[in-house]
């Protein structure tokens, strides 16, 4: 019920927030660090609840390379397996005097060669199960080959929004008042325009004995760019009608809150819109702070340099 007296009753709640309003059934906060949703999704067959497909998309690239090595190397280790167990003298060009070690190892070889359809021609197969092996082992390789190029062209071709968000929100001094401030970066060699923002403020409040998820818009003093190219600090002023009003330094350590922030914009390299979003635990919430400037004039004063080192720098200040 404190919570709930802190609350500033001229703030308007959001139903559109996607998440629901019994808290009991949440668990955690609602967006983690990255973006994704903090759900674990349970009750079908693992196969059926996965996109193997975006799964490989948007996994990251020392993974997507380390499984297509182990693949790469687990199927020709089991294709030189079953030609050993058909019989070495059916493969011609290996010596039977030989170790079995070497043959092995031979064997292993002409796979990886009939895999990646190479055939140097060392080794060739003789007799009607080996060369039934190799075909399919061939056609394999060349559906195998197909799939990872395409996996390669979707990882390079996804649009995605390479903004960096500040590791802490800020309640810093705002005109005459405070505001919650968020600091945002493109971080690569990207043109960004047409840039839109959205703040959700989510708290579980108990209402009527129960616990209830709240949610509120918050009011930006910028909603919408014509370019991102340096960094962009989102401000949401506290005024009279902001759901913080209330708010002071102790209650964002003592009350549960998330700050939910929603960028989409305009990649002119990719022609279509990206969208990157992240959020803040009230203990992610620095208050009494103000962002310290990133970028500044080039020696010479023909270009502007941006500091992408410092996007998290900031100030501590104490309020009057």
């Amino acid at each position: 019920m404190a919570l709930l007296k802190k609350l500033n009753h001229f703030a308007q709640t959001d139903k559109n927030s996607g998440f629901g309003s019994n808290a009991n059934s949440y668990g955690g906060r609602f967006v983690n660090k990255n973006g994704t949703p903090n759900i674990e999704k349970r009750g079908m067959n693992l196969l059926r609840r996965i996109s193997w497909y975006h799964t490989m998309i948007d996994m990251p690239n020392w993974k997507f390379m380390l499984i297509l090595f182990t693949f790469y190397i687990a199927i020709n280790f089991i294709f030189a397996v079953a030609y050993y167990a058909i019989g070495i003298q059916h493969l011609d060009g290996i010596a039977q005097s030989q170790s079995v070690l070497t043959q092995f190892g031979q064997a292993y070889f002409f796979s990886a060669q009939t895999f990646t359809t190479v055939g140097y021609g060392h080794i060739s197969p003789t007799g009607f199960l080996t060369s039934a092996l190799s075909a399919a082992e061939a056609l394999i390789g060349l559906l195998s080959f197909a799939i990872a190029t395409g996996l390669f062209f979707g990882r390079f071709s996804k649009p995605t929004a390479f903004l960096k968000f500040s590791h802490h929100a800020l309640i810093s001094p705002y005109g005459e008042n405070k505001g919650l401030m968020i600091r945002l970066v493109p971080f690569k060699n990207t043109n960004f325009t047409d840039a839109t923002a959205k703040i959700t403020l989510g708290m579980s409040i108990e209402e009527n004995g129960q616990q209830t998820n709240k949610f509120y818009s918050l009011e930006l003093e910028l909603d919408r760019i014509n370019a991102l190219s340096l960094s962009w600090t989102l401000v949401h002023p506290i005024t009279e009608n902001s759901p913080l009003y209330n708010f002071a330094e102790e209650d964002f350590k003592k009350i549960h809150g998330e700050i939910l922030v929603f960028i989409t914009t305009f990649d002119n390299m990719f022609s279509n819109t990206v969208a990157a979003r992240t959020s803040y635990t009230f203990n992610e919430v620095i208050y009494g702070a103000k962002f310290k400037p990133m970028y500044n004039r080039s020696k010479d004063g023909s270009k502007t340099i941006l500091h992408l080192d410092q996007l998290d720098h900031f100030d501590t200040i104490i309020f009057g």
